[in-house]
């Protein structure tokens, strides 16, 4: 066994099975062949992917691996190590990160560049040969120096080579350092070895840190879990219920901007932080899209998701939020003040790989809310090595949040729901656990309604029109104004079919101050028309009018007065809407043919929604798709097996050029043809240069001979004149 591809071609499908298992990477795309594969898993891509899956005992042990010569043996690496190296290094033989050769162990090729050139604060191996005992009787200069090089890093500065202190020159006569230039020295990796007592590691990490933590009771965890799924639900909706109502402005470079972020914020009562997560969530399950005049609106996709259980809707946010490689975390973060949410600038190439070994580690450890330095220590064990390491804690501390506002968690430890998601189970245990919605609300007589509990949808998106929410929590507070009850006049509403809701909704009687600002609202409702002109207002009242055209805080519209109850103007007319609710008019629109325009209305983005890209992680296929994978593997290796040892047999049978006469040449190929053998001809190019070409003749036509050339594979023509002489095989 002279390679790691002769390694691959001497194992089982159960050992590739497992390689594939652990390193999907491997099989997507499918290689042709053994040699493919193998050119693919000494890619360093694809060993920096499986360095990162090791933990770090595994990657201590590596890294003992690296620093021997090869070929080593597994009592080399315990001596450095510990006895319990010798399972890890059946792990790394089954990841393909070590192989066994017939002289010893083996690394892949490019395994050390991945590495680095220090592993374990190791420096280079010594050329020279060292007397390592010499190292006890060093002098206190000496002791001093390598005291400061033993554990790495290995590399030292000197004033000058040539003229170093007694400490270093006692050492560099006896190359127990090595000059790299003028004022560098390094210290050979077998002297760092000595001094360390023949060990890599001052400490072998055999065993992951145990996890600590307040100890939650599980009821309690479950009924914190199910409120917290209420809550992003109920924020999710009115999320985009609102910017339904009055859309967001994208940026032109891509995302929400900071003062569309604050009013959501402010309106759904919530933190920016937790904002920026709710509108990632509704990104990435497509439920709002960015329309060509880039406005942030609902997709049609939001109507689908609203009609669906409450279990159905949690898992499409929670599945979506799992796999996704962005970090909305990283939206306020000091030092990342131009990332915006819903921006391009939140992937992170591990964010999804930390994301499931942080949920992971809640799993392993049931009914504990962890303490987060004792949950870091764990991780680091866990994932020493990762790309963007230096982001791996915030990564895991904003998932530990997340989880919590999703409700995977509750009290910081991970709910039975959290476990059934992770788990692919069943989750309609959601909709029995969820508090049972109500159909009523009670009235207040400070023109506020306290809704008991979480309403019905219907009840829900009926008030959401009439109403602002002003408090939040196990009962919701919404308050009547008079812009709420335009909203509801501009939705197709008629005042005594407010009241009517209401009457019919409340379990108190309406207050009377509530039912003037209904009958006041609705009385100056419509009085006032727009339209296009580009617009036109129209009022019968002159006196209104009037007022309209001495207000000087509407000196913005330019307004032109053309008949005594009409007026004009150049914007359009939904800009003039805006200005004159602001300035405290009621207008509402009008029709070119004169018919007010008010109904029921949803608006949703016309754009299909474009969710974000996944970007750096590889799921494991299922079993069938590994096995057929094998299979191609194995067909593919046959196929090539096959070609490699007819190009032998022509390089063996072709050492001169076969000749025939033109007779011979013309029976040959006949008869070939009818027994469907192979042959081997002399066939001469445009410049008359004559080669060798093994072929499978099919037919002669048109002077040509019609065969499929085993060195391409494909079937070509070869002109009868050109052919040399043919010869069987």
């Amino acid at each position: 066994m002279r390679s790691f591809s002769d390694y691959l071609r001497s194992v089982d499908d159960a050992a590739l099975l497992t390689l594939f298992t652990k390193r999907p990477d491997l099989v997507i795309p499918v290689p042709p062949d053994v040699a493919s594969l193998a050119v693919r898993a000494c890619s360093p891509p694809s060993l920096a992917r499986a360095i990162d899956s090791l933990n770090q005992w595994q990657f201590q042990v590596l890294e003992a691996a690296v620093s021997l010569n090869e070929p080593f043996s597994t009592k080399s690496v315990v001596g450095l190590t510990h006895k319990a190296s010798a399972a890890v290094l059946e792990d790394l033989i089954a990841m393909g990160l070590i192989y066994p050769a017939n002289d010893g162990m083996r690394l892949p090729s490019q395994l050390r560049d991945v590495l680095g050139n220090e592993p374990a604060g190791l420096g280079p191996a010594s050329l020279a040969k060292l007397k390592l005992s010499e190292l006890d009787d060093a002098p206190a200069e000496a002791r001093r120096t390598l005291e400061r090089l033993v554990w790495g890093p290995p590399r030292g500065s000197v004033g000058d080579i040539k003229n170093p202190g007694p400490g270093v020159a006692w050492l560099l006569e006896r190359k127990f350092l090595v000059p790299l230039d003028q004022r560098t020295v390094v210290l050979p990796r077998e002297v760092a070895i000595y001094l360390r007592g023949g060990k890599i590691h001052k400490e072998n990490l055999v065993d992951a840190p145990q996890l600590v933590g307040a100890v939650r009771n599980k009821d309690q965890i479950n009924l914190a879990s199910i409120a917290n799924i209420s809550t992003v639900l109920r924020w999710v909706e009115e999320l985009l219920n609102f910017w339904a109502e009055e859309p967001a402005d994208a940026l032109r470079a891509g995302g929400l901007g900071v003062r569309d972020l604050k009013i959501i914020s402010n309106h759904l009562g919530v933190d920016e932080s937790c904002t920026a997560f709710i509108t990632e969530l509704a990104y990435l399950s497509s439920l709002i899209s960015i329309d060509s005049d880039d406005r942030i609106m609902p997709s049609n996709k939001f109507d689908v998701w609203l009609m669906q259980t409450p279990a159905d809707r949690w898992q499409a946010l929670t599945s979506a939020w799992l796999i996704t490689s962005r970090a909305s975390g990283l939206v306020g973060r000091a030092d990342a003040k131009n990332v915006a949410a819903l921006g391009p600038e939140l992937d992170r190439v591990n964010a999804a790989r930390v994301r499931a070994l942080t949920l992971s580690i809640l799993k392993e450890n049931q009914g504990i809310a962890p303490d987060i330095n004792s949950f870091n220590s764990l991780l680091a064990w866990r994932a020493p090595v990762r790309r963007n390491s230096s982001m791996q804690e915030e990564l895991a501390s904003w998932t530990l949040r997340e989880s919590e506002w999703l409700g995977l968690t509750g009290q910081g430890a991970l709910s039975a729901y959290g476990i059934a998601f992770l788990e692919g189970a069943e989750l309609s245990l959601i909709n029995a656990d969820l508090p049972k919605t109500v159909d009523h609300i009670l009235i207040q007589s400070d023109n506020t309604a306290i809704a008991p509990g979480p309403l019905e949808h219907e009840v829900s998106q009926e008030l959401a029109i009439m109403a602002e929410i002003e408090s939040r929590g196990g009962a919701t507070v919404y308050r009547f104004t008079e812009a709420t009850i335009r909203r509801a006049l501009d939705h197709g509403k008629t005042g005594e079919e407010i009241k009517a809701f209401l009457s019919k909704t409340s379990k108190t009687p309406m207050p009377q101050p509530l039912e003037y600002l209904i009958a006041d609202v609705s009385k100056k409702h419509g009085k006032l028309r727009v339209g296009n002109t580009s617009s036109f207002i129209r009022c019968e009242d002159t006196a209104l009018i009037a007022q309209i055209m001495n207000d000087k805080k509407l000196d913005v519209l330019a307004l032109r007065r053309i008949a005594p109850e009409v007026i004009v103007c150049n914007h359009d007319s939904v800009d003039v809407m805006r200005v004159l609710r602001e300035s405290g008019y009621l207008p509402a629109a009008e029709s070119a043919n004169g018919l007010i325009l008010t109904g029921k209305h949803a608006n949703r983005a016309l754009a299909k929604p474009r969710p974000p890209r996944i970007v750096g992680e590889i799921e494991v296929p299922d079993i069938d798709m590994l096995n057929s994978a094998i299979r191609v593997i194995r067909t593919g290796e046959k196929s090539s097996h096959k070609q490699a040892h007819l190009r032998q047999v022509a390089n063996e049978a072709l050492g001169a050029l076969p000749r025939s006469t033109a007779n011979e040449t013309m029976d040959l190929i006949n008869k070939y043809i009818l027994e469907e053998k192979s042959l081997s001809i002399g066939y001469a190019d445009n410049n008359g240069a004559v080669t060798h070409r093994i072929i499978d003749p099919i037919r002669v036509s048109a002077g040509a001979l019609i065969a499929r050339d085993h060195a391409t594979g494909e079937v070509q023509s070869f002109r009868i004149p050109r052919i040399t002489g043919v010869a069987a095989l």
